[in-house]
């Protein structure tokens, strides 16, 4: 009888996203187990590479959030101690980690971007860097922490950026706001699955609590888009995974504004490599859009796991 493959489940960590990373490593684990993996559950603190050298998994899964899981901390550690593990490599992770290195890379391929300027969060207080309205954004933060919009009727600069406490590093993107439809969509291995627009329920954008709180939003999936625009949407997104080159499953996050037929507008926000697996998250969807349940989306990553990513 051939021996089960091990599989530590990587979640938790100190990022601001940790209660987001127990929700998706929870949920992954539970369905590993379901497909036949043995299953260790590791909330990450900074002995990792001691407990895994000690543990010694056939495979990592990466259900980290945040800085240190999404943008090559983690990613180095398990490359030097050669374990094979999930999603993207050192490399990949950081680059989208970072809105404005991503958005250079995209720039250059013909992916569009928004309009922004990364400034310190103290320039952006002090005055209007862009024309209203505009959004700011920590530069290497996910899950919408720390994003501002700034609407037309807002005669200041954010004053919130100038908080003592304020979590998010000094620097800032401050981007161009474009109106419309939020969508998104998967890359697993090389191929775009399904696309899905979101419509928060209650917020005015895909924010925290639309993201995560059940109800929180609508996924509508198919999207109801032009054949177009859907397989633009598709094909931007396998560029953006090849040029950051990220490996398993990505995510790419847009907007559309199609008030004006015929001369739409569509810009990429951002790469995830880290997609949310909460039960509220888009990547599963998509994947049982595809056909794959839960367990066979999770199980398809613990055997694409490799070291040298």
């Amino acid at each position: 009888m051939a021996k089960r493959k091990h599989v530590a489940v990587l979640m938790g960590g100190w990022d601001s996203e940790r209660p987001v990373s127990l929700s998706s490593g929870n949920a992954c684990a539970d369905a590993l187990e379901q497909g036949g993996y043995q299953v260790t559950r590791l909330d990450v603190d900074r002995e990792i590479a001691d407990t895994l050298k000690a543990l010694q998994p056939d495979v990592a899964f990466n259900a980290l959030h945040g800085r240190f899981g999404e943008g090559g901390a983690i990613q180095g550690v398990l490359e030097l101690l050669q374990i094979p593990y999930t999603h993207s490599g050192v490399l990949a992770s950081a680059l989208a980690m970072n809105k404005e290195k991503a958005k250079l890379i995209f720039q250059s391929i013909g992916i569009p971007v928004a309009t922004s300027r990364v400034v310190s969060r103290f320039e952006a207080a002090r005055d209007h860097i862009l024309p209203v309205p505009y959004v700011v954004k920590p530069v290497a933060e996910g899950s919408s922490f720390g994003v501002i919009i700034v609407k037309q009727d807002r005669s200041h600069p954010p004053q919130e950026l100038l908080r003592e406490d304020w979590p998010y590093g000094d620097m800032v993107m401050v981007e161009a706001y474009i109106a419309g439809r939020e969508l998104t969509c998967a890359v697993m291995g090389d191929e775009a699955l399904g696309i899905i627009e979101i419509v928060p329920v209650s917020e005015s954008f895909y924010g925290y609590d639309a993201k995560y709180a059940p109800g929180g939003s609508q996924h509508l999936l198919p999207a109801p888009l032009l054949p177009k625009i859907y397989q633009d949407v598709q094909k931007l997104s396998v560029m953006a995974h090849r040029a950051l080159g990220c490996r398993g499953v990505s995510r790419s996050d847009f907007r559309l504004d199609d008030s004006k037929p015929g001369a739409e507008v569509l810009v990429c926000l951002e790469t995830n490599t880290q997609p949310g697996m909460t039960p509220t998250s888009l990547v599963p969807d998509m994947a049982r859009h595809a056909g794959l349940s839960f367990v066979d989306l999770v199980g398809w990553m613990v055997e694409d796991a490799s070291c040298d990513r």
